[in-house]
């Protein structure tokens, strides 16, 4: 199949995957593919709806291809792909439905007399219930019954309506067409007085001969993104196929999350009494329109590896050849995953042998994050091949920046782990990160799980590495995950970590401290990002400053203090100032001024507390005053706090 890869180059040999459907069956769908198809083909003279249900990314869309491609052999049965979502803001979904199974129908078959007057027949029916709809005033509805007679004072009324607001109800144009189609639907039909329930019971017939006049078993219509449709759109697409096209030699196969749609079926019917329930009611609507249901299972963690492995091979540039090697080894394994068995290197390598570069990559890189990967994607096809594909772009994006000798694809994959799954870790990262662009509870981590010290630990001696990841990690967000995703075999540890973050970018733009011109910038940066940030600021980088430096990154502080929006909750700089002073005696004065200017009637009990040694020794009795001077402010919540640390004794507080 032309273009069956769908693999677009980048840059070198790197390539990404086209996030679109397949007929590539690299998850093993083919089973439910032919189950759908037989399923089909057994009851070939009943009308059946089947419903193929899974997430957004599960692999719905590449199970139709699949599902089309079973009777591509086969002339006695016509597949027709209708995508809801490419017609969505149309009028009438229930008319672009029809009009597009007639069309497909027209152009696949040989066209004879009684198959082009069948055809017209039904988007004669088909005119006439735009008409009605086009009308508006007569309120007609497919199940009304209102006389086709009606249709006249539905047009009289847009007709009035014209008259006295011209220009707002209908052209022109529009209202000749209207007349002229209500017209001829009218006289065809006066005399028989025909109402819309008829009419419906017309175009079903209609419909049906024009099935069996176009000489085939069965019409296996594909109905593709009606989970992406806006309410309305879905629930019209699913009552066309019910009140009008289920017909004998008629099978419907629906791609849909089932959850969306029973959002469309609440949206769609707002008003159900309380007893009813309006979960309860949109399942049993979607029972009701869904005969058979297939729901698409998320891939479990052995899936995830063997389709990672292919996806990671051929990003990084596994010829086609290789690949349909390598394929139906994959698929053997994928038959009865909860073995576990069959694609490993032995296997592998009695069809390519030796294995290729990319590939053994790739079995190195899958087999370690799969786990994590597995969990945070739930299982979602697509959120894997994102993953990678995100992967492959910003390898090529170092490649072309001339650093990608700087990059290990797997301590970028590692990374993006945390970036995509945890991303308060990965902050916590790059808020950390030393002037070398290494991350000291990463290492410390990384050496717990592996069991072995880290670098400071073998030189000193003194501590063990579980002493240094609690003492150094006990504050970090979501610590559980970071410890098993530091267990991921691929070490950060004495690695510069800077450019990994620069090609992150892309991401993380907040975290652009990390990437700062100057040590200064960066530090102002890391001190007032967050309370976890300044922490992490080791006590010999601020005491290493220097007289200028620190000065310029105290002022900097102070006015992001200064002009806070809301002080009645403590700036996430403060945490920063209060780092910083603690270590440079020097700027304790500077820092009870600025505690002095902030206004006292504006300020919450944070300015209180939190200011460790800066406030004591020297600095005790000013501090004390400040302490005295909001005691008697009229701010009462900061008035009560001041009173309770005066009662305090300094020392026990500080």
């Amino acid at each position: 199949m032309k273009g069956v890869y769908l693999f677009r180059r980048v840059g070198g040999e790197c390539m990404i995957v086209a996030d679109n459907e397949t007929a590539v069956d690299f998850l093993y769908y083919e089973p439910i593919a032919k189950t759908v198809a037989g399923l089909i083909r057994a009851r070939s003279g009943d009308p059946l709806t089947i419903g193929l249900h899974g997430d957004w990314g599960a692999g719905k869309s590449s199970a139709l291809l699949m599902i089309e491609a079973a009777f591509s052999g086969d002339k006695r049965t016509l597949c027709v792909r209708f995508n809801g979502w490419a017609f969505e803001g149309y009028d009438d979904a229930k008319a672009v439905l029809i009009e597009t199974i007639v069309s497909e129908l027209l152009a696949k078959r040989t066209l004879t007399t009684k198959v082009k007057e069948k055809a017209a027949a039904v988007l004669k029916n088909v005119d006439w219930f735009k008409v009605a709809r086009t009308a508006g005033g007569a309120a007609l509805t497919l199940l009304t019954g209102i006389p086709a007679g009606g249709l006249l004072e539905g047009v009289a009324s847009a007709a009035k309506q014209l008259i006295s607001n011209p220009g707002e109800v209908l052209t022109g144009e529009m209202l000749n067409r209207v007349l002229d189609g209500a017209s001829a639907h009218l006289k065809s039909n006066s005399s028989t007085g025909e109402t819309t329930p008829q009419r419906m019971h017309e175009f079903r017939k209609d419909f049906e001969e024009l099935l069996e006049a176009a000489d085939i078993d069965r019409l296996v219509v594909l109905i593709d993104d009606l989970d992406r449709c806006l309410p309305a759109t879905a629930i019209a697409t699913l009552e066309a196929v019910r009140l009008f096209l289920f017909v004998p030699r008629a099978a419907f196969v629906v791609a849909a999350d089932e959850g969306m749609i029973e959002y469309a079926v609440r949206n769609h019917f707002p008003d159900l009494p309380a007893s009813q329930g309006s979960g309860s009611y949109a399942r049993n609507y979607l029972e009701k329109l869904i005969q058979v249901p297939f729901r698409m299972p998320p891939l479990g963690s052995v899936e995830t590896r063997i389709y990672l492995t292919l996806l990671l091979a051929l990003s990084s540039g596994l010829k086609e050849d290789e690949f349909k090697k390598v394929l139906p080894i994959a698929r053997d394994a994928l038959q009865r995953p909860w073995l576990d068995k069959g694609f490993d290197r032995a296997k592998i390598a009695t069809a390519l042998n030796p294995i290729p570069s990319q590939l053994e990559a790739g079995i190195q890189l899958a087999a370690e994050i799969t786990p994590m990967l597995a969990e945070g994607a739930r299982g979602n096809p697509r959120q894997v091949k994102r993953f990678v594909n995100t992967l492959t772009l910003r390898l090529a994006i170092a490649d072309e920046r001339k650093f990608r000798d700087e990059i290990k694809e797997t301590v970028l994959a590692k990374l993006m782990l945390a970036e995509r799954f945890a991303p308060e870790v990965f902050d916590a990262i790059a808020l950390e990160l030393d002037a070398n662009g290494h991350s000291k509870t990463v290492a410390a981590l990384e050496a717990l799980a592996s069991g072995s010290p880290p670098d400071t630990a073998k030189s000193s001696g003194k501590k063990k590495p579980v002493d240094i990841a609690e003492s150094l990690g006990k504050d970090w967000p979501n610590i559980e995950w970071a410890k098993r995703w530091a267990g991921i075999r691929f070490p950060l540890a004495g690695i510069d970590l800077r450019p990994y973050f620069f090609v992150s970018r892309d991401r993380r733009a907040a975290l652009a401290s990390v990437l700062a011109a100057g040590p200064v910038e960066e530090m102002v940066e890391r001190l007032s990002a967050s309370s976890l940030g300044a922490k992490s600021v080791a006590v010999s980088e601020l005491s290493g400053l220097t007289s200028v430096d620190a000065e310029r990154i105290f002022h900097a502080l102070a006015a992001k203090v200064d002009t806070a929006d809301d002080l009645s909750k403590r700036p996430i700089a403060a945490d920063g100032l209060a780092a910083l002073c603690n270590t440079r005696p020097e700027l304790r004065p500077p820092l009870i001024a600025l505690l002095d200017r902030l206004p006292a009637a504006n300020i919450g009990g944070w300015v209180t507390t939190g200011w460790g040694s800066s406030v004591t020794g020297p600095q005790a009795a000013a501090f004390k005053g400040l302490l005295e001077k909001w005691r008697d402010s009229g701010n009462k919540p900061l008035s009560a706090v001041a009173k309770m640390e005066l009662d305090t004794p300094l020392k026990a507080k500080h």
